[in-house]
């Protein structure tokens, strides 16, 4: 698989064009990645305060993928710290949405792809292998499936179903 070409897509641009075709994740999410804008198609993970899986995916060829985390909204670890956030931007990830914390903000900024979350902690998360990759998950009642377009900026987070055209 190659890396997918991505246009540069702008979230009230997508709502303007698209209206409810598209869906806006209704929880605030904060950037902490160099990477203020990025979009790509979802690779998606569900887990709990256990970061094992992500830690094993971001180490693959990211293709101009974006992760989305459902870590359950948890603010009692971290799921992404410097190291992972490196070997994301090294692998070719476009980015990540991670419905949880990170750590490490004086790496991860310094890092060029795109990091939203809820917010940071200090705690590292468990190693336990618990969680899935490639499931459906839901992120503030929005349906996230692997292989929807993600389109992330500072006005906030966009699934659409398909790439969208503007």
């Amino acid at each position: 698989m190659t890396a997918i070409p991505t246009p540069k897509l702008a979230t009230a641009d997508v709502c303007d064009a698209k209206g409810e075709e598209v869906s806006v994740l209704p929880i605030q999410f904060s950037s902490y990645g160099g990477r203020l804008d990025f979009a790509g198609p979802a690779m998606t993970v569900k887990t709990l305060d256990d970061n094992s899986l992500l830690k094993s995916l971001l180490k693959t060829p990211g293709e101009g993928r974006v992760v989305v985390v459902d870590g359950g909204g948890s603010h009692r670890a971290a799921l992404l710290g410097g190291n992972l956030a490196a070997d994301a931007a090294k692998n070719g990830w476009a980015g990540l949405v991670i419905h949880g914390c990170v750590r490490d903000l004086h790496e991860i900024c310094a890092e060029d792809i795109g990091i939203m979350a809820l917010g940071t902690c200090p705690r590292k998360s468990v190693k336990q292998d618990r969680g899935a990759t490639g499931v459906d998950i839901s992120i503030g009642d929005v349906l996230i499936k692997s292989g929807y377009w993600i389109i992330a900026d500072s006005d906030g987070i966009v699934i659409s179903p398909e790439l969208p055209s503007l």
